[in-house]
């Protein structure tokens, strides 16, 4: 079945592999870019038929135009939030209120699957003193937990959906470095297979996914008093309730 799919994030690395992969498999693709130059190098997709949309995830009204655009748009089956930075002050804008954001604002996706980390381990389940706007560097393995407890969350809320989140591993990317020792193709394909597949394991909800494989992740994931706590405390701070 030819399903809508947008891959934020998609100029390159994962999210471009991902796009690439599920356009040639028939799917209706939506890729992203977070600004024109970027977009021209998605020329190659846009022209297999990818539709292309812009705008800066480190920017909250940029990712609400982006929700509108789409929503004015035929309605997607699923979203792969794949957009991810690193280090820096956009880890938080980009890695967990981006993806809330668009949760919460998009209509229609009945599959969601967000991009962890095995790094996400690593995070701590405190969100006092956290700096959501990106006026300081944020914590990757913060936001890889924080954004592996909304694909939870989203679970337990939205039980029409299929919420998953992924760790792809350690892939060399631009992100991830030439060095890198997983497996750039095993690295994209579970999330193109939780977007898309009819497969009875893809069409679970609430799992921390490597490589097809459902996996623990931390032990506050499945808290939903911190689940309940994190939601809380992204509304306050975008003003948007999922």
């Amino acid at each position: 079945m030819v399903s809508r799919i947008l891959v934020t994030g998609s100029a390159d690395g994962l999210g471009r592999a991902a796009a690439a992969s599920l356009l040639s498999a028939g799917h209706d693709v939506v890729v992203h870019a977070r600004n024109r130059e970027r977009a021209a190098g998605l020329d190659a997709l846009v022209t297999r038929g990818a539709h292309l949309v812009v705008g800066d995830f480190t920017d909250r009204d940029a990712v609400r135009r982006i929700a509108a655009e789409l929503n004015d748009a035929k309605p997607l089956d699923a979203v792969i939030h794949n957009a991810g930075v690193w280090s820096g002050p956009a880890v938080m804008p980009v890695n967990i209120i981006a993806p809330y954001l668009l949760t919460a604002l998009l209509r229609g996706p009945r599959r969601l699957v967000y991009l962890s980390s095995g790094s996400h381990f690593g995070g701590r389940p405190a969100l006092a003193g956290v700096n959501w706007r990106g006026e300081s560097a944020g914590s990757y393995a913060d936001s890889k937990l924080f954004v592996t407890t909304l694909a939870a969350a989203v679970a337990r809320l939205r039980p029409g959906v299929l919420s998953n989140a992924v760790d792809p591993g350690w892939v060399p990317t631009k992100m991830g470095g030439p060095n890198a020792p997983d497996d750039l193709e095993l690295g994209r394909q579970t999330q193109e297979w939780l977007a898309s597949s009819d497969e009875p394991q893809a069409l679970t909800t609430g799992g921390y996914w490597y490589h097809r494989r459902r996996q623990q992740p931390h032990r506050a994931v499945h808290d939903e008093a911190f689940q309940d706590n994190l939601l809380r405390t992204l509304t306050e701070e975008v003003g948007t309730v999922l």
